[in-house]
């Protein structure tokens, strides 16, 4: 009987932040290796399908690099970055697309099969993330910057319990299709929805002020500490993007985002339900 009381514990200790949050949204990002394990995948979703259980409303964008960069090599393309962005030419762009859509599809796949409701979107969707061709990097092809975000296909969805499900990919004036940052596209969506909070998956715990030790990890950061800790290459590489999406989020009015480890077992329920600081948290 005694272990039966400490999980009724366990439900009255969530009540606060469930009251906090039902009726709320909140946005997750991931993709990466995380998709392609099944295991951490399901974690995550099931985790998500809870989430949408208890009344929070919660929003899911994600990538597929490596699921990417492995469909360009079966088609004979090498895979090129600059400053971190996919240089993406005409047929790298479809094969983005193409990618994309069948991850967005499986992702759906699973959440329905959790007992969601989940819708599969992508940016281009009625002009969900409208773009312009990327240029501060150079030249980096059908690369965009989002420039607005269509929030109503999204509001629709969330207003009737459902979970959207975008995938990055947006288009310009013309009706061209470009790729997207996920963790951009990520950014941009919460501050237009106005999220409670975005969370933004990683394979590590946090910010490390060293990268070889996770005991390292940050728990919490202001936005003026961040900048001083990329000039001093504490924050660097893939992180870089993934701070600078939570601190646009931040100036565009979302009130808390966090870097979260999603290899972590409900890591999305302990960062939602409890106070004992999962991952990095970044505010103003």
């Amino acid at each position: 009987m005694e272990q039966y009381i400490e999980k009724a514990d366990v439900l009255i200790e969530a009540l606060p932040y469930i009251r906090r949050f039902r009726g709320k949204e909140v946005l997750i990002k991931f993709g990466g290796s995380m998709i392609g394990s099944h295991e951490i995948c399901e974690n995550i979703l099931s985790d998500i399908v809870f989430m949408s259980y208890v009344g929070i409303r919660p929003i899911l964008v994600h990538g597929g690099g490596p699921a990417i960069t492995e469909n360009l090599k079966k088609e004979g393309a090498v895979s090129q970055f600059v400053d971190g962005l996919r240089v993406t030419d005409k047929k790298t762009v479809e094969v983005v697309d193409k990618t994309l859509r069948d991850i967005n599809k499986m992702l759906v796949r699973s959440l329905n099969k959790l007992g969601a409701h989940s819708i599969g979107l992508s940016g281009k969707d009625n002009g969900i993330l409208s773009v312009v061709k990327h240029r501060s990097s150079g030249d980096v092809g059908f690369v965009g910057d989002v420039v607005s975000v269509n929030t109503s296909p999204l509001k629709e969805l969330t207003e009737f319990d459902s979970i959207p499900v975008i995938y990055p990919v947006g288009v310009d004036k013309d009706g061209a299709i470009y790729n997207v940052n996920g963790d951009e596209a990520a950014a941009k969506i919460a501050s237009a929805m106005r999220v409670q909070k975005i969370m933004l998956l990683t394979n590590v715990k946090g910010i490390l002020r060293d990268p070889s030790d996770e005991s390292s990890a940050i728990s919490s950061l202001r936005s003026d500490q961040v900048e001083v800790l990329i000039k001093s290459k504490v924050i660097s590489g893939g992180m870089i993007p993934k701070v600078k999406a939570c601190l646009e989020a931040l100036k565009g009015g979302v009130s808390k985002a966090h870097i979260v480890n999603g290899r972590l077992k409900h890591s999305l329920l302990l960062e939602i339900f409890t106070d004992c600081g999962i991952g990095t948290e970044i505010v103003l």
